[in-house]
């Protein structure tokens, strides 16, 4: 139950955050997702850029009071129309083979929220993309990070390692389980694996927004967990009441390539988040037990039940 002074709280909050609209892309898929309900939440005018308004997900963001703009990043004049006024931005990218392509849609987004003069922007990248990894896809993150520095945009970077999430998608090849029960990756058994739950990205998305004096400048790379995938599967098989089995495979198997097999197989793995700095900002951090309490082995089960 609220109390008064929570309530007066939150409302003196959503009073002064009225008429500072943040613009959020991907809102249709995690992470922009649990960002715009988070933002929602906390008392943001929230608008969502879409490329369909009629799908389910367009049409839940609206009910929750989302305001859907229709515009593309691969159209630039479509993001300017929607940044236009917008206090601040949240911009991802999805992950795409094509490097170039990605780059370019990071550049229309970042250059967009400048020219829009948006007092923030959050860009949401990938733990371990400044470190030189070889991984196409985080090479990409990293290229459009160093353009938000070239163009001295205003700007938090979150960078988030493997989604808890991951556990609970159907086929996925690596990181996912699949219906016999295995969960497979290349990591060791006995090498710890950072997680973190994309509710969590939402969370230190609001709290950049919220209090820019403490974020801006600020790159944060994302855990909530370290757990070993022997640990894991232990954990998944606990909460399910059956038997999870962890399986490492070879880069080669998946047409992965050295460098991207070598970043992942390091004696750690590719993340590096601190854990605990992290907590203390945000209290309510899920560790990976919480994150199956909350739903999260529920969707494994899903999953595993095919």
């Amino acid at each position: 139950m609220t109390t008064p002074v929570e309530h007066s709280l939150s409302s003196t909050a959503a009073a002064s955050r009225a008429g500072k609209p943040v613009l959020v892309t991907g809102a249709t898929g995690r992470q922009g997702g649990a960002t715009a309900a988070r933002l929602l939440a906390d008392g943001w005018p929230v608008r969502v850029l879409v490329r369909d308004p009629v799908t389910a997900a367009a049409r839940g963001l609206a009910a929750m009071g989302a305001e859907l703009l229709i515009g593309d990043l691969d159209d630039p004049s479509s993001l300017k129309a929607a940044m236009a006024g917008a206090y601040g931005v949240f911009a991802v990218t999805p992950d795409d083979p094509d490097s170039e392509r990605e780059i370019r849609r990071g550049r229309h987004l970042t250059e967009a929220a400048g020219a829009a003069g948006a007092a923030h922007l959050v860009f949401a990248s990938v733990g371990g993309a400044e470190r030189g990894t070889g991984i196409s896809y985080w090479e990409s993150k990293w290229a459009i990070e160093q353009h938000i520095a070239a163009l001295g945009l205003p700007a938090t970077i979150l960078r988030p390692v493997r989604f808890m999430e991951n556990h609970a998608i159907p086929g996925l090849e690596l990181g996912g389980i699949s219906t016999d029960g295995v969960l497979r990756h290349l990591f060791a058994p006995d090498v710890p694996v950072q997680l973190v739950a994309v509710s969590d990205i939402g969370a230190f998305a609001a709290l950049a927004f919220a209090d820019p004096t403490a974020y801006l400048g600020q790159a944060l790379e994302l855990a909530g967990d370290e757990l070993t995938p022997e640990a894991t599967v232990h954990l998944i098989s606990r909460h399910l009441g059956r038997q999870i089995t962890y399986q490492q495979v070879a880069g080669e198997q998946l047409n992965l390539s050295k460098d991207a097999t070598r970043a992942f197989t390091a004696q750690r793995g590719p993340w590096r988040a601190d854990i605990p700095a992290l907590r203390h900002r945000h209290p309510d951090l899920l560790d990976f037990p919480s994150w199956l309490d909350q739903g999260g082995a529920k969707a494994i089960a899903t999953l595993l039940e095919g």
